[in-house]
């Protein structure tokens, strides 16, 4: 068998129509062609199905008969469609992905925080301050965190949690900067839980109103 003729015999090599004499001169030029190799194994699931199909051929039908002279062209063209939807798929995932990069930031803003979370924004028109809280619900109440933009400092402020039953609790402070508008996050706790919690105030030191968030 020449050199040319034997990748010529993948397909009948996969096919198991080689006799006995060229399957053992093909099975010994695999072993040194890497091309042959990679084609026989994409020939691996066409053969499975001619093997399956022979398996459920009805009696009527010769139980060896010889594929027909354009099956082969068929499931090279099969082979070759199965390639090519798959090399479709992986650029639809890797354009996914970029624009999944590229998207992360914003999705993060607009999502839930981690489990049970729940994520509420608001603006106070009157004093500017916005402020957007992230409570999740724990054994001994609720974790808290807060991110605000105050361009009114310098001036110390302080969360409150207000509950369904008019409780208050004080959740955090901090000192809003100089005429610094760019976002602060501290975190804190309180002891109710979040369904127990009707609304979140920022306040200042001194009691003044900055912003209210409900859930």
């Amino acid at each position: 068998m020449r050199s040319l003729e034997r990748h010529r015999d993948v397909a009948a090599y996969a096919l198991g129509v080689l006799d006995e004499a060229d399957t053992f001169r093909f099975e010994d030029h695999l072993m040194e062609c890497a091309g042959c190799s990679a084609q026989v194994t994409e020939f691996g699931p066409a053969a499975r199905q001619l093997m399956l199909y022979r398996q459920a051929t009805p009696r009527p039908v010769h139980p060896m008969a010889q594929p027909g002279p354009r099956l082969l062209d068929r499931l090279l063209e099969a082979t070759a469609a199965r390639h090519l939807r798959a090399r479709r798929r992986m650029l639809y995932a890797v354009a996914a992905s970029a624009v999944a990069a590229l998207a992360g930031p914003a999705l993060v803003l607009m999502a839930g925080g981690g489990h049970g979370a729940v994520r509420v924004a608001a603006t106070d028109e009157r004093s500017g301050v916005w402020a957007q809280i992230t409570t999740e619900d724990e054994a001994w109440g609720s974790r808290v965190e807060l991110t605000v933009k105050d361009g009114a400092g310098p001036r110390v402020c302080r969360l409150v949690v207000v509950g369904r039953d008019g409780s208050e609790q004080t959740v955090t402070s901090w000192r809003a900067q100089v005429h610094d508008a760019r976002p602060d996050t501290v975190q804190g706790g309180a002891a109710l839980h979040p369904k127990e919690i009707a609304r979140y105030e920022v306040r200042t030191s001194d009691g003044e109103h900055l912003v209210t968030l409900q859930p």
